[in-house]
């Protein structure tokens, strides 16, 4: 069965932004009634709505029912958390603005402005490419995934860093997986004194957890006729006894 994605090197904007929203397990409401942290209180609907369910007796409540047209503006903030232990977890934060409505039991958010800030800086998306976008099919597999290659291989992470330029791993003293999607791996080169990311990309993209298995692999057999680079000469060494 062909993918149903074209290949590209990496997620764009609003495909990012979705995939934060919808995986994030907490976000930060600013409003008039004030600032509040939901923990596992709000899903993401199909067209980038937000669904919020905060409890009874949140000032929300009060918030929405008592503004003058009844849709208060509030601002939401999604951090996104790299689930590997590792220098600067924070690897995106998300902003959306927009209003709040009641919605039975809980509350409606409509985004109008969109902002996303990566480590390359802030891109502003437009509203309706974010509520067209589709969050990545492994984002909310993404946490156990990366938690896994981690503990459980790490001589695979270090077989894959031997994909990195060699300049990339110049002073590097840990690598770590930070981020996987359906077009590729990141790994962080962490160094004494800093740090660096590095972009694996796949020859095509992952639209499930088998396919990005079958890509894995690829990678894995492409380190295997790689050279070890000098940075990691050490650890290949000790690991052949």
């Amino acid at each position: 069965m062909a993918d149903r994605h074209a290949w590209t090197a990496a997620p764009a904007a609003a495909e990012r932004a979705r995939s934060v929203s919808a995986a994030a397990s907490s976000c930060a409401v600013t409003a008039e009634s004030g600032r509040e942290e939901l923990i596992g209180a709000h899903t993401v609907t199909e067209d980038g709505r937000v669904l919020l369910h905060p409890p009874a007796d949140s000032a929300l409540f009060a918030a929405t029912l008592c503004a003058p047209r009844g849709e208060p503006c509030a601002v939401l903030e999604f951090a996104d958390v790299a689930p590997v232990p590792l220098r600067s977890r924070i690897r995106a934060r998300l902003w959306l603005a927009g209003r709040l409505v009641l919605d039975g039991g809980g509350l409606m958010f409509l985004p109008t402005r969109v902002a996303l800030r990566r480590a390359n800086g802030v891109v502003v998306i437009d509203p309706d490419e974010y509520a067209a976008a589709e969050p990545d099919p492994l984002a909310e597999a993404e946490a156990r995934l990366l938690t896994h290659l981690a503990d459980a291989h790490p001589d695979a992470v270090e077989r894959l860093a031997r994909l990195i330029h060699p300049e990339g791993l110049q002073g590097a003293v840990r690598v770590r997986p930070l981020a996987v999607d359906r077009h590729g791996l990141t790994l962080r080169v962490e160094r004494a004194g800093g740090h660096g990311d590095a972009r694996l990309t796949f020859h095509r993209p992952a639209d499930d957890v088998t396919q990005l298995t079958e890509r894995m692999q690829v990678l894995l057999a492409q380190a295997g006729r790689a050279a070890c680079p000098r940075a990691l000469h050490r650890q290949c060494t000790d690991g052949e006894g």
